[in-house]
């Protein structure tokens, strides 16, 4: 931050011999009958504020890359300033200790002064005689922190270092000037170290909320906001959260417009979160305290002041002053202020001149207190430091303007002054509120810095040196100029203001008509000024920029170009769009025969519109004079070489297809009519005889011509004859079985020629077995659809190697979606059979069959189970999808093959020891069933049975014969060998399984 230092000569600041004491100006006569007007020089009066101030620049602004919101001015006293009264004596400083806070009234004729010892006292600022002593109006021993008056004459409040609170209320009984002190809050509930009375102003005294006195106290725990009027109220408390000790409580009031309706909002901190308070009175008379949305900062504060209502000025602990955009809640400036000296109360805080009996609290907080240094009024704020006061104030949009341009940041400048223009700039002071009115005057402003922007860039331009570093120099300066007169839409500031001075310098004249092609071409600039135009054309004829010519032609109004020399310089030089640009546009000619001895350029910004095409859309033109125009056998001095209806093939190379959509809509929009109907005969019987047996054509584009033909033809009210045997020529010209050549091209074109209907014009079978030996796949499929042969198409995808792999996902889609009968999908079903026993290459259509429905039980499982089909998958991709088809069916000895060809013999081993024991699990579930039943019989019938029916039942039927003794030996015997024989395979299915992990391993 820069500081001009204060000059004497300068500001002629006379020189004294001997300076003045304070005695001798304690003694200086007053004129008692003189009336008493309040000035202070230094302090409200702007003018003499800016001829006794030094100024410091601003850092950067958010509006325009450079801060120019706040103006500083630092005052000095100097012996051109009269000291207009000094108010009370030495012994009174003596007895009261220092000045601890002071007060002016709403209009200026009363002071009150608060001392370091508890004492206050009022003067009258007319005369400067003191109207009161107050020495009872709080405890004794106590320091005044802050004294301040309220909106109502006769009401002020007070608040001591014990962190109590009073009323204090002025009154005039038979010429006694007396005060009642009444105690508002006690410093024993909690600490208040900050007041701040709601201030309403004469504008607003009518306000709703003014009738109550506001008051807001912050304590070193919470705010309270009470009212004094009618009576003491207390509206609400809010508490800090957490907070740091040594943090300033601070409070701030100012009226803002929310809603469209004037309320008073009350901003308060304590440390780096600014809490706000919106106070209303609604229609039924209740008053509601709204929170409104907090601000959070990155520091802690010490200062908190409403510069506008839209503007907060904050200073941090170290002593930053920041100036933050409250609705947008961005800092729009930062400024420096600690060679200020800024003033701390802290000895007060501390009440030094009583004793220092304060709380620890309270003189922690008092460390950073500068409640008495900092005074915000009407739009300034003003700072005390210790040999100097600091006026901070917005400078009004001219001045923030006018800043930068004495530091001849011109494009800063303009970019600043849009923001005002388009009303996005923050912390606007002077700028009218009407949208009109603003941007009309702002507009002004800007047309002033760009024409200074001229002069200074002429001047400013350097003289010596390579031309590159000029044309550098306005190719940074020009696009600026135009861009804001676009803005502003000043085309005439533009070409009969800025360009006249800039033709004075070749380079900059060059660099600007070069300029204006982007702006030409994309249609931001569509008027040019005759001379300027002229200029152009030639600039760009000079350097050989003839294609930026023929770009600028094209999208410029053409009641602005000189026509003769528009004309002449595009045959001169070929540039056929303009040329035909100028023609259609120009005169309205769509047909004249010059034109058509061009040849149109594929890139043209015309396409696809090419000339006369566009003249089939101009209402004002005779179709039919375009008609014949295209269907001349030959043009106007003709070449001998030339071929017959040179038109229509000229626009037939250019575009085949847009050609022939254009004639197709001018066809629909000309049904009806009787000569119309013959000239399109006509054509298409031209088009014929032009593209058929013509090799100048691909088949591409004679495929467009009969996707064309069959479209107009399968109309229901198609007129057009053709005959059929052309379409059978073009047949066998595309279905050529040898030409190689564009195979993939000639099998699109005939394919969308029967898309579009075409089919109907040939023998069905001829041109399947022309598709077939073409190797035509897709026509193939095509025709087979029509018939529903789904099972022929399947050859057709395997025949095709482009289209092989999706055959898969045919087959799936035939056999799994609705719309197909369930013969058709039967034999689509047999055709894949039949290739999986053919070639165990395509087995790959197992995957897609799985899920075929009604066929898992059948033909499915038995592929999936022959080890002779599975094998190929074992080294495939599908081998994990065969092997999760395979377990879905419990296919346990397929799966271990597949497992075992992986790799995976563990795997493959578990497989099969879970299909065993799921064996023998079973087995033994069979035998436990026997063996219950037998059971059952055996109770049921025993009762009936003598001992020898009973043997029998029981007896081996291996012998014939026994007795039970035998039979139970059996038994036991058997149970044993089977306990044994268990036994040991487990342990060989361990040892099997430990084998296998070393192995791997």
């Amino acid at each position: 931050m820069e500081i001009e230092a204060i000059d004497d000569k300068e500001f002629d600041i006379p020189q004294v011999d001997t300076p003045p004491t304070l005695e001798s100006i304690l003694n200086e006569p007053e004129d008692e009958d003189e009336p008493f007007i309040l000035e202070d020089t230094c302090l409200l009066n702007t003018e003499n504020i800016d001829a006794h101030s030094c100024e410091t620049s601003s850092l950067a602004s958010s509006d325009s890359g450079d801060r120019t919101h706040l103006k500083r001015n630092g005052h000095f006293l100097n012996l051109n300033q009269a000291l207009r009264l000094c108010l009370g004596t030495t012994a009174t400083g003596a007895e009261y200790g220092a000045v601890s806070a002071l007060s002016i009234n709403h209009d200026c004729t009363r002071l009150l002064c608060g001392f370091a010892k508890g004492q206050i006292t009022m003067w009258d600022l007319a005369n400067g005689k003191l109207l009161r002593t107050i020495t009872d109006a709080h405890p004794p021993g106590t320091a005044i922190l802050h004294v301040k008056f309220t909106d109502h004459p006769a009401l002020a409040v007070c608040n001591d270092s014990g962190g109590s609170v009073f009323e204090l209320s002025f009154r005039r009984v038979m010429g006694m000037r007396t005060c009642e002190s009444r105690c508002l809050f006690s410093g024993s509930k909690g600490e208040v170290c900050c007041v701040e009375p709601l201030h309403a102003g004469l504008e607003l005294k009518d306000h709703p909320i003014s009738q109550y006195s506001l008051l807001a106290m912050a304590s070193l725990t919470k705010i309270l906001l009470i009212g004094l009027k009618p009576s003491l109220k207390v509206w609400m408390t809010f508490p800090y959260g957490k907070t740091d000790p040594a943090s300033v409580p601070l409070l701030a009031w100012q009226f803002v417009a929310v809603q469209k309706t004037i309320n008073p909002v009350l901003a308060f901190c304590r440390g780096d979160t600014i809490h706000f308070l919106l106070v209303k009175k609604d229609e039924s008379g209740t008053i509601h305290v709204i929170k409104q949305r907090q601000l959070q900062l990155n520091c802690d504060l010490i200062s908190l002041s409403w510069i506008n209502p839209r503007t907060l000025v904050l200073m941090d602990s170290t002593e930053k002053l920041r100036v933050v955009d409250r609705p947008s809640q961005e800092e729009l400036e930062t400024v420096d202020m600690a060679e200020l000296q800024l003033v701390y109360n802290s000895s007060h805080f501390k009440s030094l001149a009583t004793g220092g009996n304060v709380s620890q609290a309270l003189a922690l907080v008092g460390e950073k207190t500068c409640y008495q240094s900092v005074c915000s009024y009407a739009g300034q704020i003003m700072y005390l430091g210790t040999k100097s006061v600091h006026i901070m104030t917005l400078r009004n949009w001219r001045e923030r303007v006018d800043h930068l341009l004495k530091q001849e940041k011109f494009m800063e400048a303009l970019s600043l002054a849009w923001s005002f223009h388009e009303g996005t700039a923050k912390a606007v002071l002077g700028l009218f509120a009407d949208p009109a009115k603003r941007k009309g005057v702002v507009a002004d402003k800007m047309v002033e810095i760009l024409l200074q922007y001229v002069d200074r860039s002429l001047k400013k331009c350097p003289e010596q040196g390579k031309i590159q570093v000029m044309e550098q120099h306005f190719q940074d300066i020009v696009p600026v100029m135009v861009d804001y007169c676009l803005l502003l839409q000043r085309t005439d500031l533009l070409f009969n203001q800025i360009y006249p001075r800039l033709v004075e310098n070749s380079v900059a004249r060059g660099v600007f008509l070069e300029s204006l092609e982007p702006y030409i071409l994309s249609e931001r600039i569509g008027c040019l000024t005759a001379a300027v135009m002229r200029d152009l054309l030639s600039y760009f004829q000079e350097n050989g920029m003839m294609d930026s010519v023929e770009g600028c032609l094209v999208h410029m109004d053409i009641t602005n170009l000189d026509i003769q020399q528009v004309v002449q310089m595009c045959w001169d030089n070929q540039l056929y769009d303009a040329m035909i640009y100028v023609f259609n546009s120009g005169m309205n000619d769509y047909i004249n025969d010059g034109k058509c001895n061009l040849r149109p350029n594929p890139n043209s910004i015309l396409y696809p519109f090419p000339f006369p095409c566009c003249a089939f859309y101009v209402v004002s033109l005779n179709v039919f004079q375009v008609f014949e125009f295209l269907i001349r056998l030959h043009s106007v001095e003709a070449a001998q070489e030339e071929e017959v209806y040179p038109y229509i093939r000229t626009l037939l190379h250019f575009d085949t297809r847009e050609f022939l959509n254009v004639l197709a809509l001018t066809f629909e929009d000309f049904k009806n009519d009787k000569q119309a109907l013959e000239y399109q005969q006509r054509i298409v019987d031209i088009l014929l005889k032009v593209m058929v047996d013509n090799s100048d054509f691909t088949p591409s584009q004679v495929g467009c011509l009969f996707t064309f033909l069959a479209r107009q033809l399968a109309k229901p009210d198609n007129t057009l004859f053709v005959n059929r045997k052309l379409f059978d020529q073009v047949l066998e010209f595309l279905c050529s079985p040898d030409d190689d050549s564009r195979h993939t091209e000639r099998q699109q074109v005939l394919l969308e020629l029967l898309q579009v209907g075409g089919v109907v014009q040939f023998d069905e079978e001829r041109l399947l077995d022309l598709a077939e030996k073409a190797e035509f796949y897709q026509i193939c499929e095509f025709m087979y659809d029509r018939k529903h042969l789904y099972n022929k198409i399947v050859d057709c995808y395997l025949k095709d190697p482009l289209r092989k792999e999706e055959l898969f996902n045919y087959i799936h889609n035939i056999l799994s979606m609705p719309g197909y009968s369930s013969e058709e999908k039967q034999l689509v079903w047999v055709k894949a059979l039949q290739h999986v026993k053919v070639s165990q290459t395509r087995l790959q259509m197992i995957c897609p069959l799985e899920h075929t429905p009604g066929r898992e039980s059948s033909g499915f499982r038995k592929l999936i189970s022959d080890p002779n089909l599975i094998r190929p998958f074992s080294l495939s991709n599908f081998a994990q999808s065969m092997v999760f088809i395979t377990e879905k069916h419990k296919l346990h000895e397929a799966t271990a093959y597949l497992l075992e060809k992986k790799g995976d013999v563990q795997g493959a081993f578990e497989v099969l020891l879970q299909e065993e024991s799921d064996e023998v699990q079973s087995l033994l579930r069979r035998v436990e069933e026997a063996l219950h039943d037998i059971i059952a019989l055996c109770q049921r019938s025993s009762h009936g049975l003598n001992q020898q029916q009973r043997e029998v039942c029981v007896c081996d039927p291996v012998y014939g014969k026994g007795k039970l003794a035998e039979i139970q030996g059996l038994i036991l015997g058997m149970l044993e060998t089977f306990n044994y024989e268990q036994v040991v395979c487990v342990c060989v299915c361990v040892c099997g399984c430990l084998l296998i992990s070393h192995k791997t391993k």
